[in-house]
């Protein structure tokens, strides 16, 4: 047999009671779930900025990024909804490098996952305490949802999950929104099947057990750029893209139309500071468009304290160990920019 049992991992329900939320919490997501999944309905005309590091990696600066979002959300929660990026697992193309707070709690060590489940647990909770936002993260392990569903408002699936089966299944019996990435090729075609198969209701095998899910209404689309065969990216952020995605969600009989825009990633050719012209040209692209302006719902902006980033141990405060992210001044200005349109 080629797999070494390590250790047994407490139940998702095992950590959730160690490490529950308190109730005024749990009270409090609940009024954020339902505002951001009216903003995915139409019901509520708010723009969605979900921003934040690329990889949560500390719960100190991560935490400390939250409060400051916390400060902003005061100024623009009238035309804003702020969602903090939390991503606990970062998916890696070759599988080397960090991979996130479950995998590592702390960069620098080896992987060990009951004390990362334990770590991301906390800092979540944490985050909710200071800020009073609930955040996104990503849905990298379909089996790992139990330990996060009770304290997440927002969850991605990534450009290589979006494919996958299990990911769209799952993703049906989720009760918040979803954003279904286009895939690395770009296939506009893929992810819009994607949402289509977490919309609907499905029967699977989960965690060991027959289970049954009733659809995810709010599933809705993310573009994030592409990589042609060359290795070249193609980004489809431009009016004409979203025009396209437009005319595909009419094609179909989904419910919501709703597309969110990743402004780093294959769309910047992770060129951080380019984030700050893609949010504005996409912004340009609603006010043009009264279609459009219902169809783009928020963009995910990847941002942290310090601007740029470093290897892992490189020891700056609030620097990103994974992907490159705008700086706070700068991420501040914009979230100011985008309430002005």
């Amino acid at each position: 047999m080629s797999f070494q049992f390590i250790q047994k991992l407490p139940t998702p329900d095992e950590i959730r009671e160690q490490f529950p939320i308190p109730a005024h919490l749990a009270s409090l997501k609940e009024e954020r779930d339902r505002a951001i999944r009216d903003v995915i309905t139409g019901k509520d005309n708010r723009f969605l900025v979900i921003i934040g590091p690329c990889s949560a990696d500390n719960e100190d600066a991560v935490c400390d990024y939250v409060s400051r979002l916390a400060r902003l959300k005061e100024e623009v929660e009238d035309k804003l909804i702020l969602i903090p990026r939390i991503y606990t697992n970062k998916p890696r193309t070759t599988g080397e490098g960090y991979k996130g707070i479950v995998h590592q709690p702390d960069p620098e060590q080896k992987e060990d996952f009951l004390a990362g489940l334990i770590a991301m647990r906390k800092m979540h909770i944490h985050a909710i305490e200071v800020s009073g936002l609930t955040a996104a993260d990503e849905m990298l392990y379909p089996d790992n949802w139990g330990y996060v569903s009770d304290i997440l408002s927002y969850v991605a699936i990534g450009a290589r999950s979006v494919e996958d089966q299990q990911h769209r299944v799952v993703a049906s019996g989720f009760d918040v929104p979803t954003g279904m990435k286009n895939p690395t090729s770009g296939n506009l075609t893929v992810m819009l099947n994607s949402v289509y198969a977490a919309q609907h209701p499905h029967s699977f095998i989960y965690r060991g057990q027959q289970v049954v899910t009733s659809g995810n209404e709010v599933a809705h689309t993310v573009l994030r750029g592409a990589t042609n065969k060359h290795g070249g990216n193609l980004p489809n952020y431009h009016y004409e893209d979203l025009n396209l995605l437009l005319n595909l969600y009419h094609e179909r009989e989904l419910k919501n139309p709703a597309a969110i825009i990743d402004t780093n990633h294959s769309n910047s050719n992770k060129q951080f500071e380019q984030q700050i012209r893609i949010v504005k040209e996409v912004m340009h692209s609603r006010k043009l468009n009264a279609d459009i302006h219902k169809l783009v719902k928020g963009v995910m902006i990847e941002s942290y304290i310090e601007e740029g980033c470093q290897k892992v141990g490189g020891g700056v405060y609030g620097k990103s160990i994974t992907d490159p992210c705008l700086g706070w001044e700068a991420s501040k200005q914009l979230i100011y920019d985008i309430a002005e349109y």
